[in-house]
């Protein structure tokens, strides 16, 4: 789209709808709704980090956090950690919750949360382009190629998950999701939250447990969501990318200059016309 520079695949254009408003060069102005975002340093342990629960309170807490929900994301302890999932070695997430609501021996319990997507930079996800053949042959059954494109600003998702489900775990699930086939390492799961008008984000480590965090924090999205973003770790590794991605990187690079120099021009053009109003 020319006026909000909305990029998605050509044979996908006939599915997107937008709803793209206000006269070109407007996109980029700043409108003071920007929330200003914090980061915390991910050695630093958050309360829920902190605190410990043993097997009666995690279930007085899984009462309470279901009564203060209006959907059916339930939480629930499970009866059998082997017949949900197949135990710590099988996937753990699944698309529906377990209907028994009993205490198990280790205090496994399963429930939803939910993941905002907000990447920068565009994912890749597999593609297959026939080439013409008359004959049939190996050239016909297709090249394996990559499609790079960026999701969609505030794509959400739900996750049904365990208790001792890791961070890195939930990255893969969500990129199994979507069918991104880039590094997980290249991602990182955040805590956000907000307090006193600011906006606070802590990268979770590998091994921290996101729904053990959404029990603690209770439902409240404002007191604690999760955000998955790119794995800023200072200097880009660019290394990781294939060859294709980094052509992608420079074309787009280029594109958002342009841009940029584009809605500059426009700015300036309007102080002058404004100028020359009032002389």
């Amino acid at each position: 789209s020319p006026d909000c520079s909305f990029t998605c695949h050509y044979r996908c254009r006939a599915l997107v709808r937008l709803d793209c408003r206000g006269p070109p060069g407007t996109a980029g102005d700043d409108d003071g709704t920007e929330e200003l975002e914090q980061d915390t340093n991910v050695d630093e342990p958050s309360e829920w980090e902190k605190t410990e629960l043993d097997q009666a309170q995690v279930e007085q807490r899984i009462k309470e956090y279901n009564s203060q929900i209006n959907s059916n994301l339930f939480m629930s302890l499970v009866r059998d950690h082997r017949g949900v999932g197949g135990g710590r070695g099988a996937q753990p997430w699944s698309h529906s919750p377990p209907t028994g609501v009993s205490q198990n021996k280790d205090g496994t319990y399963t429930g939803f949360i939910k993941v905002q997507l907000k990447l920068v930079r565009p994912v890749s996800v597999p593609a297959t382009k026939r080439v013409p053949s008359l004959r049939p042959g190996p050239r016909a059954q297709g090249v394996k190629r990559r499609t790079s494109f960026y999701l969609p600003k505030g794509t959400v998702k739900h996750l049904h998950i365990f208790s001792h489900t890791r961070a890195s775990e939930v990255i893969d699930a969500l990129l199994r999701k979507f069918t991104v086939i880039d590094n997980p390492r290249k991602f990182a799961l955040f805590e956000r939250s907000e307090k006193d008008e600011q906006v606070y984000l802590r990268k979770l480590g590998d091994d921290e447990q996101p729904l053990r965090l959404r029990l603690l924090a209770g439902p409240s999205e404002k007191v604690l969501s999760f955000v998955l973003k790119e794995n800023e770790t200072g200097e880009v590794n660019w290394d990781a990318f294939t060859l294709p991605e980094l052509h992608n990187f420079l074309r787009i690079l280029q594109r958002e200059e342009e841009e940029h120099l584009r809605q500059l021009r426009h700015r300036y053009a309007r102080c002058r016309q404004k100028m020359q109003e009032a002389l």
